[in-house]
């Protein structure tokens, strides 16, 4: 019998900072709040590995007495983008940092995506781990129709989304990153087991930011998201552990 998810452990909440001690002080704070934390390019390049790890072991604020804090689940949004060979690479040398989630993006081809598998799973087999949840990601959220015309990719956007999300499901991917506009559409396409992570969520009434393609927790969740990312609303509220204790609430407790 599968265990049901949580609604909080479906909540990953970017950490969009360059800071290390602001990074470790939020994963403070929603330890036990939410499902993971999403660390990307602007704190990996600030950071680094050693950063990465000094955040993923912050535990909550308080810890029972004789307990070890729990470890932070990781979505590592590194989006590696390459030649095979190099992305192999690329994806073995972060495993050691033990991320749950990993990605790549999709438009690299299937030659790209099933080298990183294949590094994926050497690693952890080396590491003695499990393998890390491996998704692509298809169209970002920043990008419109018109923006996908600019670069001389065919859409519109969700039909260049579906396209990619079959391409990274033949390629063996465990699923992949997506608007919460194209849930529908590529469930439709990839089954009910292809895991779909919507960034872009926004709750009802906060500001757009740079995202084109939004629907607040709710609606994505209903619509067949498994994971969705939320920043600025989380990490920008004046206290992020009631902020995302609210988001949870919203998709029906914690």
């Amino acid at each position: 019998m599968t265990t049901p998810v949580k609604p909080k452990d479906r909540v990953l909440v970017a950490l969009d900072t360059p800071d290390t001690d602001k990074a470790v002080a939020l994963s403070r704070q929603l330890a036990g709040h939410v499902g993971g934390i999403k660390l990307g390019l602007e704190f990996f390049n600030a950071a680094g590995p050693d950063g990465v790890r000094k955040v993923v072991r912050a535990g909550p604020e308080e810890t029972p007495r004789g307990e070890a804090p729990a470890q932070q689940r990781l979505f590592l949004d590194l989006k590696f983008h390459d030649i095979p060979n190099t992305v192999a690479g690329a994806v073995r040398s972060v495993m050691p940092l033990g991320p749950s989630i990993l990605n790549v993006h999709a438009g690299g081809g299937p030659a790209m995506m099933k080298a990183a598998l294949d590094a994926a799973n050497f690693e952890a087999e080396q590491l003695g781990t499990v393998r890390p949840m491996l998704i692509a990601v298809t169209v970002l959220t920043s990008l419109d129709d018109a923006d996908l015309s600019a670069v001389g990719q065919a859409g519109p956007s969700k039909d260049q989304a579906v396209r990619l999300a079959a391409l990274a499901r033949k390629a063996g991917l465990d699923g992949v990153v997506c608007s919460s506009k194209e849930i529908a559409a590529i469930r439709a396409e990839c089954g009910p087991d292809f895991k779909l992570i919507v960034p872009g969520i926004r709750p009802a009434g906060a500001a757009l930011g740079d995202q084109k393609r939004v629907m607040t927790p709710s609606e994505a969740i209903a619509e067949g998201a498994d994971f969705i990312v939320i920043g600025r609303p989380i990490t920008g509220a004046e206290n992020p552990a009631a902020a995302a204790k609210a988001i949870a609430d919203e998709l029906g407790g914690a």
